[in-house]
């Protein structure tokens, strides 16, 4: 009969002889195992580029920015190959608009004839409670003969003559204005104006730099080679946001670009105003029969001065007539014809970039 195996005996695992060894010998195997198996896990990923301070809300993702000269801008760098924005600082304004200088013709003008004619019983005219009888001229008048609205020979008003004394209107310039004119023009009115230009030019370039950082406040973005903490020359690490911002204090160095300009320039249209200096003057007649031809009073009657003067007392006003002696049409001023508007960047977008001292702010 065989004798069952002592477990606690010879050739078992934790008993005497040389069942020691052979168990220290499978230990060995055991970690020799489970280390062969560990290095067929991969190890923890890191960043292939830089770690930098995550983005605030409504920033864009951490990106490299070049600054420079528009002769100098580079190609985007391999870990960071896309062009994400292009733009422009340091705006340089272009010359005033050249604009033609502007003038007036002389005002179109007539001298409106007097239509208001009055009789009065009393000198001078339109005495104290005097009555006043009408001797107007009829409607659209020019001035010829005329014998509307006579007064016969002794009318009576409250028992006196009714003509002591004869009021005229004084006579009216009547203008359409003046019309305006280019006087001198630009030398090259059709060559183009030139919109101006910007000395600086700003690339943003973008790119994987995944996986993410072990800090969960940091974000991975590209920067040459593995374990270089600074992006590639002559580049800066920068957030981005439309319009102009204030920055972080993760990124503190502010830059402000532009992706346009906006040319409102022109020239103020030429105008006048109104004449100034205008007057007339009018010979004025008042006859005492139907035809004009037996006269009664006549004066001269400038613009804006009404004229008033004795007549023999109780005689016809039977006709009248008016002839134009002189018209000044008077001058305007001439306006317009100066710049107007101006050439502004537009578009405004903030970067706000970690300060390093590889780069020139």
């Amino acid at each position: 009969m065989l004798d069952p195996p002592d477990a606690g005996g010879a050739g078992g695992c934790g008993g005497g002889g040389d069942g020691g060894d052979d168990c220290a010998a499978e230990d060995d195997t055991d970690v020799a195992i489970a280390s062969d198996f560990g290095d067929l896990i991969p190890p923890a990923e890191v960043c292939a580029g830089q770690c930098v301070p995550k983005e605030p809300l409504g920033w864009s993702e951490p990106a490299l920015l070049w600054i420079g000269s528009p002769d100098g801008v580079p190609s985007c760098p391999p870990n960071a190959p896309i062009v994400g924005y292009e733009g422009y600082a340091d705006f340089a304004a272009p010359a005033p608009h050249q604009c033609p200088a502007c003038a007036c013709d002389p005002p179109e003008a007539t001298c409106e004839v007097p239509m208001a004619w009055r009789a009065y019983a009393s000198f001078p005219c339109g005495g104290p409670e005097a009555p006043a009888t009408s001797f107007a001229a009829p409607d659209g008048w020019d001035g010829t003969c005329t014998s509307v609205n006579a007064v016969e020979t002794g009318r009576t008003c409250g028992g006196v003559p009714c003509v002591q004394s004869l009021a005229i209107q004084a006579p009216r310039v009547v203008s359409a204005g003046c019309a305006p004119r280019v006087t001198e023009a630009p030398e090259n009115p059709d060559e183009p104006a030139t919109e101006g230009s910007f000395a600086i030019v700003a690339r943003a370039c973008t790119g994987n730099a995944s996986p993410p950082c072990a800090d969960p406040g940091m974000t991975c973005t590209p920067a040459p080679p593995i374990g270089d903490a600074a992006p590639p020359e002559g580049f800066l690490t920068c957030i981005h946001h439309e319009g102009e911002q204030d920055c972080p204090a993760t990124y503190p160095d502010r830059h402000v670009f532009h992706t346009g300009v906006e040319d409102t320039r022109g020239c103020a249209p030429c105008g006048c105003t109104e004449p100034t200096g205008a007057t007339c003057s009018v010979l004025a007649s008042a006859f005492s029969d139907e035809g004009c031809s037996q006269l009664v009073a006549a004066q001269v009657i400038t613009a804006d001065a009404p004229d008033c003067g004795t007549v023999a007392t109780g005689t016809a006003l039977g006709s009248k007539s008016v002839s134009v002696v002189s018209l000044e049409p008077g001058k305007c001023e001439a306006s317009g014809g100066e710049a107007v508007g101006s050439v502004a960047p537009t578009s405004a977008a903030t970067f706000c970039c970690q300060r390093t001292s590889s780069v020139p702010a």
